[in-house]
Formats: C-alpha cells, sequence, structure tokens
C-alpha cells in the first residue's frame, strides 16, 4: 500500500469498498488539498460561465470555431471563461476568452494519460478527483454551455441540470450549443418526460441552440440580470496568506 501521501491510483482503491482507517484518513487529506488549491484560486476570479466540450476536437472543426465565438462572447458580457482546463474544445472556450481580452480560466483533472492544461488559461489548478473537479465548475458559475462532447460532458451537463432541478443549486442558465448534435438526446429526454421519468417542465431547464446572440441572450437574461451580476465585487486575494 502506498503512502497516504505518496503516488498511485487512490481513487480506484478508495472506490473497490473498505480500506484501513489509515488509508482512508489519507483519502479525506488528499481531497481537503485538492479543495484547499481550488479555493485560493477561484475565489478571485469573478463570476464564472462554465463551458463543457469534447478534449477531442480540434482546430479547424466547425465546433472548434463555435467554442472559440461562444468564449469570446461570454468573456464580453464581463464573465469569467471556466472549463475544464483541457485541450479540444475546452481550449477553444478558453481561447476565445484570451482573444476577446477577458479572463481563462480552467479545472484541469490529472489522468493516468496526462491531460495538460491548455495554454490560453490566465490561472487553473490541477485536480486529482473528478467529483472535486466538478464542484469547482458549479460553484463558481452562475451559467452553464455544452458544447458537443463525449462521456465526460454528458456527466458534466446532466449534473448540472439534476443540481437545478433537485433545487441543489439556483436556475442557472444551462445552453446546449449544435441542435444537430444534441436532436437525439432531446428525442430520448422528451421520451422519458413521456413515460413519466422526468417532468414536463423538466425540459425547460435547458436552451438548445445553433446561435450564439440567442445564447448570450439567454446567458444575460437568466443570469446577468437576474442574480444582478453587474453589481458583483470580486474578493481580494490576501498576500499574508500567499493568495495574490
Amino acid at each position: 500500500m502506498a503512502s497516504i501521501f505518496g503516488s498511485g491510483n487512490h481513487e480506484q482503491v478508495f472506490l473497490e469498498g473498505p480500506s484501513s482507517r489509515r488509508s482512508e484518513l489519507g483519502f479525506v487529506f488528499r481531497m481537503a488539498r485538492d479543495f484547499i488549491k481550488g479555493f485560493r484560486v477561484f475565489h478571485f476570479v469573478g463570476p464564472c460561465i462554465t463551458i463543457f466540450g469534447s478534449a477531442r476536437i480540434g482546430e479547424g472543426h466547425p465546433y472548434y470555431e463555435l467554442g472559440r465565438k461562444i468564449g469570446a462572447s461570454v468573456s464580453r458580457m464581463g464573465f469569467t471563461v471556466m472549463t475544464g482546463g483541457g485541450p479540444g474544445l475546452m481550449e477553444a472556450a478558453n481561447r476565445g476568452a484570451r482573444e476577446a481580452g477577458g479572463k481563462s480560466v480552467g479545472c484541469n483533472i490529472s489522468l493516468p494519460i496526462e491531460q495538460a492544461p491548455n495554454p490560453y488559461l490566465d490561472r487553473w489548478v490541477d485536480i486529482h478527483y473528478f467529483f472535486i473537479r466538478k464542484v469547482f465548475l458549479f460553484k463558481y458559475s452562475y451559467g452553464f454551455i455544452g458544447l458537443p462532447g463525449g462521456m465526460g460532458t454528458m456527466d458534466e451537463v446532466f449534473e448540472a441540470v439534476t443540481l437545478i432541478q433537485t433545487g441543489k443549486i439556483a436556475h442557472f442558465p444551462v445552453v446546449l450549443m449544435g441542435e444537430k448534435y444534441w436532436r437525439p438526446l432531446i428525442v430520448f429526454l422528451e421520451l422519458m418526460a413521456e413515460e413519466g421519468t422526468i417532468s414536463e417542465s423538466d425540459l425547460d431547464l435547458f436552451l438548445v441552440t445553433d446561435s450564439i446572440d440567442e445564447a448570450v441572450a439567454h446567458v444575460e437574461k437568466h443570469a446577468a440580470e437576474k442574480f444582478r451580476l453587474r453589481r458583483f465585487k470580486p474578493l481580494k486575494p490576501s498576500r499574508l496568506l500567499g493568495e495574490g
């Protein structure tokens, strides 16, 4: 067994079932370390919009250009663009924010095949645990935009909608960009509503669109205006605590 502060796939070991008290305590310490790292960075970046999307779609693809444009548009609204910090459409959104002169941050995940932070981040943290990464993506954001993506993107989008549906977070706007890509999922959700496994009203928890103008107007109405974010005063880092 590795040291409680050493290397190894601690998450996999933890999820295999009960471990020794020492091992479980080490997991608690590692979680606390990840949380503290994130708090020290994201507390001071201002109100965010989190943009989800595939790590596998690169420059030159229409979705990449869509990511750049929506990142730039969100930045011009005065929001900090937050992503998972990796390549692909996350990079595109961060790049768009950087090119528009806005703030660009990321919450990068450490994977066995390392996912390096993309080069368009002003600030970022490397997080070991997926569930802690998601806490930060939701904690500091007042809206969520889903670009086309795979399993991780679906996980994040559904987490956002579930948190809103259950009242765990406020009714922030959720926008899914790319109607053709998301249409099969919407059809399935409509079937779920017909079968009674979700409510008809749950279909109103998100907007599906190809229009950047429509997406921006939706975020403006349901985030900036609703939560009075024009009056938001960001916290200031403490030099004494080394937060600058």
